[in-house]
């Protein structure tokens, strides 16, 4: 396999930074390469089936325009993908939230996992699926627990 081979199965996410204007961030996730296209703009990228979370925020002079979190699964090439802005070529979405209260939900749900010791590179996908349903249909998520992530991790090995 050569290099070039190596780098069109990665997934690519273009990250900006303009402070509060344009702040395109990686919450979590293991970042396989990194590019700096110049100060405010780089490029990371993901192995194929590695999860990250991607926060997008932009504002103007009144506040804020768009605040979003998606938290993607890197697909391998020639599986299906959707698209997404800022994501070459595009990921398994688990979690799509836009506006700031959800979003600050979802960034309160990943600091609960990391304090339980729970890396979120490593839940359950399911778990974020559920987290997207639940504040989409406005409900509260259940809190991933290292019970559950002891299950998810016993599944996974049965499905091996």
């Amino acid at each position: 396999m050569t290099v070039s081979d190596i780098t069109t199965e990665l997934t690519h996410v273009e990250l900006t930074w303009r402070e509060k204007r344009i702040e395109h961030w990686i919450r979590f996730g293991k970042i396989t390469a990194e590019k700096v296209l110049d100060r405010r703009r780089r490029i990371v990228s993901f192995a194929p089936g590695s999860i990250f979370a991607f926060v997008r925020w932009a504002g103007n002079d009144y506040g804020t325009v768009i605040s979003r979190v998606d938290i993607v699964r890197a697909v391998v090439p020639g599986e299906a993908f959707s698209t997404l802005p800022f994501v070459r070529p595009g990921g398994d979405i688990l979690l799509r939230i836009t506006g700031w209260p959800k979003v600050d939900r979802v960034l309160r749900a990943i600091d609960a996992m990391e304090a339980a010791g729970i890396d979120p590179v490593d839940a359950a996908p399911d778990h974020w699926r559920h987290i997207h349903n639940r504040l989409t249909a406005g409900e509260e998520p259940r809190q991933y627990t290292a019970v559950r992530h002891s299950a998810w991790l016993l599944r996974q090995r049965t499905e091996a």
